[in-house]
């Protein structure tokens, strides 16, 4: 994109040069010329006006009297009325410059200097407007490359950012770009996004509504339908026991399913290096940290492969920063290690924590003491919950959540090559 405008921009200020830069040198040297022919001409005349002169006193014609007014390296012809010739100055050799003027009754002057001196100087004039062609020219360069990056970038980060969103980063931005169009774009990309973490905030809870609401009855009916296998009557027993078989091939079709939607949430799931991961992460959210007068560490191993999204893990732990920036205080520390088979990853700050009240309604929809939407928490761990991980908050004062993800085992990762889950049921 930016390579596009800055040719585009180029060519319009190449063309512009070319077109002005052509006339205005061939225009610049043709005045240099005109100049020096009127300065010539006239200076021919004013001798022509002395020589009159001297004939009007009935003197002799003396050139002497007229050698002031003719340039070095000027050659001075006079003919009279008679048609005698005198001169001054020697011939010149090449190229000239020339003027004439009429003497009274019947005689002429003409003025030579040789061209070289008017040659230099239309070299040296168009030489200048050239460099003044060219320097126009850099300075618009200058100005393309700038003004390519202004336009480019914005529209890079808005590419960046409804990339990370159908990534599954919902996170809003709050950058702008004091460009309108862009702005308008960026704003809807933010609404949007809103839109789809409440989505998929909500999707999570349908699913575990439903999940929970199916095996409840399920789970009743069939110990209902155990009972009643035991009943003394043989054809009574038989047909509970049929339908208790029916029921317990309803729970696996239940459990296949809710396996099937869980594997088709975390199909993007890789083998992750939080070692190479979390930097990134931090990073992104150091600036914004220090801006606020505040600190951010980070403590992770050399190795840790853990088995997740990247834009979810993205998503999640910057809902957990942002929620430490916004509403937390001190120092802010993110540690990932490995406990049995399981990465941890913690988020905790210096503040005051989380509210007794809130602790354990704190991963609710709508749930929040600061008057924010609620939103953030519930989609973080709905996120990492698609992942195959947990998450959940360790202590409210001070403020630590802790994020569990899932672990490769040795032969379940190859080197470089990462896996995708079972889109279906087996």
């Amino acid at each position: 994109m930016r390579k596009k405008i800055l040719q585009a921009i180029l060519l319009a200020v190449a063309v512009t040069g070319l077109a002005l830069g052509g006339p205005l040198v061939y225009t610049t040297v043709l005045l240099v010329e005109n100049t020096v022919r009127t300065q010539q001409q006239e200076t021919a005349s004013r001798i022509a006006d002395q020589i009159d002169d001297q004939y009007a006193r009935g003197q002799a014609l003396n050139l002497e009297l007229v050698r002031p007014a003719v340039p070095r390296q000027g050659y001075l012809k006079v003919v009279d009325q008679f048609g005698k010739v005198s001169s001054l100055g020697s011939a010149i050799s090449g190229g000239t410059v020339s003027a004439s003027a009429s003497t009274v009754p019947r005689g002429s002057v003409e003025l030579a200097i040789p061209d070289a001196n008017m040659r230099s100087s239309q070299l040296s004039e168009g030489g200048l407007v050239m460099l003044l062609l060219v320097l126009s020219v850099s300075i618009g360069t200058v100005v393309a490359t700038l003004t390519a990056r202004r336009l480019a970038e914005p529209l890079q980060r808005v590419a960046e950012r409804a990339t990370r969103l159908g990534d599954g980063d919902f996170r809003p931005d709050t950058r702008r770009h004091g460009v309108q169009e862009l702005d308008a774009l960026a704003e809807a990309l933010d609404t949007s996004a809103a839109a789809l973490a409440q989505l998929v905030t909500r999707e999570r809870e349908l699913v575990g509504d439903v999940s929970h609401q199916l095996r409840s009855r399920l789970t009743a009916l069939q110990l209902r339908l155990e009972a009643l296998a035991m009943h003394p009557e043989q054809e009574t027993a038989a047909e509970a026991g049929a339908a208790l078989e029916q029921a317990d091939r309803l729970a696996e079709v239940l459990d296949e399913l809710l396996a099937a939607a869980r594997a088709a949430r975390a199909l993007g799931a890789e083998p992750l290096d939080l070692a190479i991961e979390l930097p990134g992460i931090v990073e992104e959210w150091r600036q914004r940290l220090r801006a606020d007068g505040r600190a951010l560490r980070m403590k992770v191993p050399d190795t840790l492969i853990v088995r997740a999204t990247p834009a979810r893990l993205r998503e999640a732990i910057g809902v957990l920063l942002d929620n430490a920036l916004q509403h937390g205080g001190g120092t802010v520390t993110v540690s990932a290690r490995n406990s049995e088979g399981t990465a941890v990853i913690e988020v905790t700050d210096n503040g005051s924590g989380v509210p007794d009240e809130l602790a354990s309604h704190i991963f609710e929809r709508g749930v929040s003491g600061h008057g924010s939407t609620g939103v953030g928490l519930a989609l973080a761990r709905a996120l990492v919950d698609a992942d195959g991980g947990r998450m959940q908050l360790a202590t409210a004062r001070p403020a630590t959540f802790v994020i569990f993800l899932p672990v490769p085992k040795s032969d379940d990762v190859l080197a470089g090559v990462g896996w995708r889950a079972d889109p279906g049921p087996r």
